[in-house]
Protein backbone atom coordinates (compact mmCIF):
# COMPACT_ATOMS: atom_id res chain seq x y z
CA UNK A 1 0.00 0.00 0.00
CA UNK A 2 1.57 3.49 -0.51
CA UNK A 3 0.20 6.68 0.43
CA UNK A 4 -3.24 6.23 -1.67
CA UNK A 5 -6.45 5.86 0.87
CA UNK A 6 -7.34 2.26 1.24
CA UNK A 7 -10.60 2.50 -0.38
CA UNK A 8 -8.71 3.33 -3.69
CA UNK A 9 -6.35 0.78 -3.11
CA UNK A 10 -9.20 -1.70 -2.64
CA UNK A 11 -11.10 -0.21 -6.01
CA UNK A 12 -7.81 -0.35 -7.98
CA UNK A 13 -7.42 -4.48 -6.39
CA UNK A 14 -11.13 -4.87 -7.38
CA UNK A 15 -10.84 -3.04 -10.52
CA UNK A 16 -7.75 -5.91 -12.28
CA UNK A 17 -10.50 -8.50 -11.20
CA UNK A 18 -13.32 -10.31 -13.48
CA UNK A 19 -16.61 -10.72 -11.44
CA UNK A 20 -17.00 -13.89 -9.29
CA UNK A 21 -21.28 -13.69 -9.58
CA UNK A 22 -20.70 -16.94 -7.29
CA UNK A 23 -18.54 -15.37 -4.12
CA UNK A 24 -19.06 -13.42 -1.37
CA UNK A 25 -15.99 -12.38 1.35
CA UNK A 26 -17.58 -12.57 4.72
CA UNK A 27 -15.93 -10.55 7.68
CA UNK A 28 -15.71 -12.18 11.63
CA UNK A 29 -17.07 -10.04 14.83
CA UNK A 30 -15.55 -9.76 18.05
CA UNK A 31 -14.86 -13.12 19.39
CA UNK A 32 -12.37 -13.98 16.78
CA UNK A 33 -9.66 -11.94 19.09
CA UNK A 34 -6.62 -13.70 19.96
CA UNK A 35 -3.03 -12.43 21.22
CA UNK A 36 -0.67 -12.50 18.29
CA UNK A 37 -3.20 -12.14 15.55
CA UNK A 38 -1.42 -9.68 12.80
CA UNK A 39 1.99 -10.36 13.93
CA UNK A 40 3.05 -12.05 10.52
CA UNK A 41 1.54 -9.96 8.38
CA UNK A 42 3.50 -7.06 10.29
CA UNK A 43 6.28 -9.18 9.52
CA UNK A 44 5.87 -10.09 6.08
CA UNK A 45 3.62 -7.31 3.98
CA UNK A 46 4.75 -3.71 4.15
CA UNK A 47 0.74 -3.07 3.38
CA UNK A 48 -0.53 -4.25 6.39
CA UNK A 49 2.38 -3.00 8.61
CA UNK A 50 1.46 0.61 7.09
CA UNK A 51 -1.98 -0.39 8.01
CA UNK A 52 -1.11 -1.35 11.46
CA UNK A 53 0.98 1.78 12.12
CA UNK A 54 -1.86 4.05 10.58
CA UNK A 55 -4.26 2.57 13.12
CA UNK A 56 -2.32 2.96 15.76
CA UNK A 57 -2.09 6.93 14.76
CA UNK A 58 -5.97 7.11 14.52
CA UNK A 59 -6.42 5.61 17.91
CA UNK A 60 -3.51 7.15 19.63
CA UNK A 61 -2.82 4.03 21.12
CA UNK A 62 -0.71 0.88 20.25
CA UNK A 63 -2.98 -1.15 19.30
CA UNK A 64 -1.01 -3.14 17.24
CA UNK A 65 1.65 -4.26 20.37
CA UNK A 66 -1.85 -4.92 22.27
CA UNK A 67 -2.43 -7.34 19.49
CA UNK A 68 0.70 -8.84 19.21
CA UNK A 69 1.93 -8.78 22.74
CA UNK A 70 -0.68 -7.76 24.86
CA UNK A 71 -2.85 -10.08 27.67
CA UNK A 72 -5.74 -12.08 26.28
CA UNK A 73 -8.19 -10.64 28.79
CA UNK A 74 -7.01 -6.74 27.77
CA UNK A 75 -7.57 -7.84 23.66
CA UNK A 76 -10.84 -9.08 25.07
CA UNK A 77 -11.93 -6.30 26.47
CA UNK A 78 -14.60 -4.99 23.79
CA UNK A 79 -13.42 -1.28 23.81
CA UNK A 80 -9.53 -3.15 21.93
CA UNK A 81 -11.44 -6.14 20.77
CA UNK A 82 -13.64 -4.41 18.11
CA UNK A 83 -10.75 -2.31 16.50
CA UNK A 84 -8.62 -4.99 16.79
CA UNK A 85 -10.57 -7.31 14.99
CA UNK A 86 -11.58 -4.59 12.34
CA UNK A 87 -7.91 -3.83 11.72
CA UNK A 88 -6.76 -7.02 11.55
CA UNK A 89 -9.75 -8.16 9.19
CA UNK A 90 -8.85 -5.58 6.78
CA UNK A 91 -5.14 -6.20 7.22
CA UNK A 92 -5.67 -10.00 6.06
CA UNK A 93 -8.04 -8.65 3.23
CA UNK A 94 -4.98 -6.35 1.61
CA UNK A 95 -2.67 -9.40 1.78
CA UNK A 96 -5.07 -11.81 0.49
CA UNK A 97 -5.99 -9.89 -2.68
CA UNK A 98 -2.22 -9.19 -2.92
CA UNK A 99 -1.18 -12.54 -2.60
CA UNK A 100 -4.08 -13.88 -5.56
CA UNK A 101 -6.19 -15.48 -3.09
CA UNK A 102 -8.97 -14.12 -3.64
CA UNK A 103 -9.36 -14.82 -7.73
CA UNK A 104 -12.37 -12.64 -8.67
CA UNK A 105 -14.17 -9.69 -7.47
CA UNK A 106 -17.25 -10.80 -5.21
CA UNK A 107 -21.05 -10.61 -5.75
CA UNK A 108 -21.64 -9.07 -2.51
CA UNK A 109 -19.82 -8.94 1.01
CA UNK A 110 -21.00 -9.57 4.82
CA UNK A 111 -20.18 -9.11 8.11
CA UNK A 112 -20.84 -10.41 11.39
CA UNK A 113 -21.66 -7.82 13.41
CA UNK A 114 -18.75 -6.16 14.14
CA UNK A 115 -17.56 -7.16 11.01
CA UNK A 116 -20.47 -5.43 9.02
CA UNK A 117 -17.99 -1.97 9.49
CA UNK A 118 -15.44 -4.34 7.78
CA UNK A 119 -17.15 -5.08 5.06
CA UNK A 120 -18.23 -1.76 4.35
CA UNK A 121 -14.87 -0.53 3.81
CA UNK A 122 -14.33 -3.73 1.57
CA UNK A 123 -17.61 -2.73 -0.31
CA UNK A 124 -15.91 1.16 -0.42
CA UNK A 125 -18.91 2.25 1.94
CA UNK A 126 -16.68 3.37 4.54
CA UNK A 127 -13.40 5.57 4.10
CA UNK A 128 -11.36 2.73 6.72
CA UNK A 129 -10.16 5.99 8.76
CA UNK A 130 -13.47 6.72 9.28
CA UNK A 131 -14.79 3.43 10.00
CA UNK A 132 -11.97 2.56 12.76
CA UNK A 133 -12.63 5.98 14.52
CA UNK A 134 -16.38 4.90 14.47
CA UNK A 135 -15.36 1.08 15.61
CA UNK A 136 -13.68 2.69 18.47
CA UNK A 137 -16.68 4.51 19.70
CA UNK A 138 -19.16 1.71 19.30
CA UNK A 139 -16.88 -0.44 21.53
CA UNK A 140 -16.39 2.46 24.31
CA UNK A 141 -20.23 2.94 23.95
CA UNK A 142 -21.05 -0.53 24.10
CA UNK A 143 -18.97 -1.27 27.39
CA UNK A 144 -20.43 1.73 28.87
CA UNK A 145 -23.56 0.58 28.09
CA UNK A 146 -23.12 -2.63 29.46
CA UNK A 147 -21.97 -0.99 32.81
CA UNK A 148 -24.90 0.85 33.18
CA UNK A 149 -27.90 -1.68 32.16
CA UNK A 150 -25.79 -5.20 32.85
CA UNK A 151 -27.00 -7.92 31.12
CA UNK A 152 -25.71 -11.64 30.02
CA UNK A 153 -26.24 -13.84 26.69
CA UNK A 154 -26.48 -17.02 26.36
CA UNK A 155 -26.09 -19.14 23.06
CA UNK A 156 -29.22 -21.80 22.85
CA UNK A 157 -28.32 -24.89 20.90
CA UNK A 158 -30.73 -27.45 19.56
CA UNK A 159 -34.42 -25.73 19.69
CA UNK A 160 -35.45 -23.97 16.83
CA UNK A 161 -35.54 -20.06 16.01
CA UNK A 162 -39.34 -20.26 16.24
CA UNK A 163 -38.95 -21.94 19.96
CA UNK A 164 -35.92 -20.00 21.42
CA UNK A 165 -38.36 -16.62 20.40
CA UNK A 166 -41.32 -18.57 22.05
CA UNK A 167 -38.95 -18.71 25.10
CA UNK A 168 -38.22 -15.00 24.78
CA UNK A 169 -41.60 -13.76 24.59
CA UNK A 170 -41.77 -15.84 27.83
CA UNK A 171 -39.04 -14.62 30.12
CA UNK A 172 -37.97 -11.26 28.35
CA UNK A 173 -35.05 -12.50 27.00
CA UNK A 174 -34.21 -10.92 23.33
CA UNK A 175 -32.95 -12.65 20.51
CA UNK A 176 -29.69 -11.24 19.54
CA UNK A 177 -28.41 -13.29 16.66
CA UNK A 178 -29.93 -15.85 14.05
CA UNK A 179 -26.57 -17.74 14.06
CA UNK A 180 -27.67 -21.00 12.64
CA UNK A 181 -31.05 -23.16 12.01
CA UNK A 182 -30.18 -24.84 15.70
CA UNK A 183 -28.04 -22.17 17.51
CA UNK A 184 -29.94 -19.04 18.67
CA UNK A 185 -28.36 -16.50 20.77
CA UNK A 186 -30.43 -14.23 23.47
CA UNK A 187 -29.71 -11.53 25.69
CA UNK A 188 -31.20 -9.43 28.14
CA UNK A 189 -30.87 -9.14 32.13
CA UNK A 190 -29.61 -11.96 34.04
CA UNK A 191 -32.56 -12.82 35.45
CA UNK A 192 -34.59 -13.31 32.21
CA UNK A 193 -31.59 -15.29 31.01
CA UNK A 194 -31.74 -17.51 33.87
CA UNK A 195 -35.22 -18.31 33.27
CA UNK A 196 -34.65 -18.64 29.36
CA UNK A 197 -31.61 -20.71 29.71
CA UNK A 198 -33.71 -22.93 32.25
CA UNK A 199 -36.74 -23.26 29.79
CA UNK A 200 -34.52 -23.85 26.81
CA UNK A 201 -33.08 -26.91 29.16
CA UNK A 202 -36.57 -28.18 29.86
CA UNK A 203 -37.22 -28.11 26.28
CA UNK A 204 -34.38 -30.30 24.99
CA UNK A 205 -31.98 -27.38 24.38
CA UNK A 206 -28.60 -26.31 25.64
CA UNK A 207 -28.13 -22.91 26.86
CA UNK A 208 -23.99 -22.08 26.69
CA UNK A 209 -23.26 -18.93 28.37
CA UNK A 210 -21.39 -16.56 26.41
CA UNK A 211 -18.26 -14.84 27.58
CA UNK A 212 -19.29 -10.82 27.31
CA UNK A 213 -19.66 -7.85 29.32
CA UNK A 214 -23.48 -7.20 28.23
CA UNK A 215 -26.50 -8.18 26.30
CA UNK A 216 -25.20 -6.98 22.49
CA UNK A 217 -27.92 -6.52 19.83
CA UNK A 218 -30.77 -5.99 22.53
CA UNK A 219 -32.85 -3.06 24.05
CA UNK A 220 -29.98 -3.06 27.14
CA UNK A 221 -27.51 -1.35 23.98
CA UNK A 222 -30.10 1.79 23.64
CA UNK A 223 -27.96 4.49 25.00
CA UNK A 224 -25.00 2.76 22.95
CA UNK A 225 -27.48 3.12 19.63
CA UNK A 226 -28.07 6.54 20.59
CA UNK A 227 -24.46 7.51 21.17
CA UNK A 228 -23.29 5.90 17.73
CA UNK A 229 -26.77 7.79 15.64
CA UNK A 230 -24.22 11.15 16.81
CA UNK A 231 -21.37 9.97 15.28
CA UNK A 232 -22.88 8.32 12.08
CA UNK A 233 -24.02 11.84 11.69
CA UNK A 234 -20.48 13.20 11.56
CA UNK A 235 -19.10 10.87 8.43
CA UNK A 236 -19.35 10.43 5.01
CA UNK A 237 -21.60 7.12 4.40
CA UNK A 238 -21.03 6.54 0.52
CA UNK A 239 -23.10 3.94 -1.97
CA UNK A 240 -21.62 0.75 -2.41
CA UNK A 241 -19.28 -0.28 -4.90
CA UNK A 242 -20.18 -3.40 -3.97
CA UNK A 243 -23.40 -4.42 -2.87
CA UNK A 244 -23.55 -5.62 1.42
CA UNK A 245 -25.87 -7.86 3.01
CA UNK A 246 -27.08 -6.05 5.87
CA UNK A 247 -27.55 -7.74 9.61
CA UNK A 248 -30.82 -5.69 10.57
CA UNK A 249 -32.43 -6.56 6.99
CA UNK A 250 -30.39 -9.38 5.74
CA UNK A 251 -31.07 -8.30 2.23
CA UNK A 252 -28.99 -6.76 0.08
CA UNK A 253 -28.05 -3.01 0.62
CA UNK A 254 -26.01 -0.46 -2.04
CA UNK A 255 -27.63 3.08 -1.06
CA UNK A 256 -25.89 5.00 1.05
CA UNK A 257 -29.20 5.71 3.32
CA UNK A 258 -29.84 2.45 3.44
CA UNK A 259 -26.28 1.74 5.27
CA UNK A 260 -27.26 4.56 7.11
CA UNK A 261 -29.86 3.13 8.63
CA UNK A 262 -28.32 -0.28 8.92
CA UNK A 263 -25.58 0.61 11.22
CA UNK A 264 -27.93 3.30 13.25
CA UNK A 265 -30.61 -0.01 14.28
CA UNK A 266 -27.78 -2.97 14.29
CA UNK A 267 -26.90 -2.86 18.39
CA UNK A 268 -30.42 -2.79 19.48
CA UNK A 269 -31.56 -4.91 16.94
CA UNK A 270 -30.45 -9.04 16.56
CA UNK A 271 -27.90 -10.12 13.78
CA UNK A 272 -29.74 -12.26 11.29
CA UNK A 273 -27.00 -13.72 9.86
CA UNK A 274 -29.10 -17.50 9.17
CA UNK A 275 -31.45 -15.13 6.64
CA UNK A 276 -28.32 -13.44 5.32
CA UNK A 277 -26.85 -16.67 4.38
CA UNK A 278 -29.91 -17.51 2.50
CA UNK A 279 -30.33 -14.30 1.20
CA UNK A 280 -26.59 -14.83 -0.56
CA UNK A 281 -27.63 -18.30 -1.64
CA UNK A 282 -30.87 -16.76 -3.00
CA UNK A 283 -28.28 -14.50 -5.53
CA UNK A 284 -25.91 -16.93 -6.51
CA UNK A 285 -23.71 -17.53 -4.34
CA UNK A 286 -22.01 -20.78 -3.39
CA UNK A 287 -18.98 -19.51 -2.32
CA UNK A 288 -18.21 -18.13 0.78
CA UNK A 289 -14.70 -16.84 1.68
CA UNK A 290 -13.67 -15.64 5.64
CA UNK A 291 -11.47 -13.09 5.66
CA UNK A 292 -9.86 -12.26 9.20
CA UNK A 293 -8.76 -13.81 12.07
CA UNK A 294 -10.49 -17.10 13.23
CA UNK A 295 -12.80 -19.73 11.62
CA UNK A 296 -16.02 -19.00 13.23
CA UNK A 297 -17.73 -17.43 10.50
CA UNK A 298 -16.98 -20.10 8.18
CA UNK A 299 -18.45 -22.61 10.99
CA UNK A 300 -21.58 -21.12 11.06
CA UNK A 301 -22.17 -20.89 7.13
CA UNK A 302 -21.48 -24.41 7.25
CA UNK A 303 -24.30 -24.99 9.43
CA UNK A 304 -26.76 -22.92 7.68
CA UNK A 305 -25.93 -24.33 4.04
CA UNK A 306 -23.92 -27.32 4.46
CA UNK A 307 -24.31 -27.86 0.64
CA UNK A 308 -22.34 -24.75 -0.05
CA UNK A 309 -18.71 -24.29 -0.34
CA UNK A 310 -17.33 -22.00 2.77
CA UNK A 311 -13.80 -21.33 3.64
CA UNK A 312 -11.49 -19.25 5.80
CA UNK A 313 -8.60 -17.75 4.27
CA UNK A 314 -6.40 -17.65 7.75
CA UNK A 315 -4.46 -21.05 6.89
CA UNK A 316 -3.23 -19.93 3.49
CA UNK A 317 -2.87 -16.00 4.34
CA UNK A 318 -0.46 -17.60 7.44
CA UNK A 319 1.45 -20.12 4.94
CA UNK A 320 1.86 -18.14 2.42
CA UNK A 321 3.60 -14.84 4.39
CA UNK A 322 5.59 -17.17 5.88
CA UNK A 323 7.11 -18.78 3.04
Amino acid sequence: MTGTPLPHVLAEMWGRMAPRPDLALLFPGQGSQKVGMGLALWEASPSARRLFQEADAILGYPLSQLMFYGTQEALTDTANAQPAIFVCSLAYLLVAIEAGLISGRPQLVAGHSLGEYTALVAAGSLEWEEALRLVQIRGKLMAQAAEERPGSMVAVMGLSPAQVEEICQATGAEVANYNSPQQTVVGGPQEAIREASRLAKERGGKAVPLVVSGAFHTSLMDSAAQGLEKALAQVSIKDAVIPIVGNVTAAVLTKAHQIYDELKAQLTSPVRWLQGVKCMEQKGISTFLEVGPGQVITGLVKRCAPHLQAYSLEAQILAGVKT
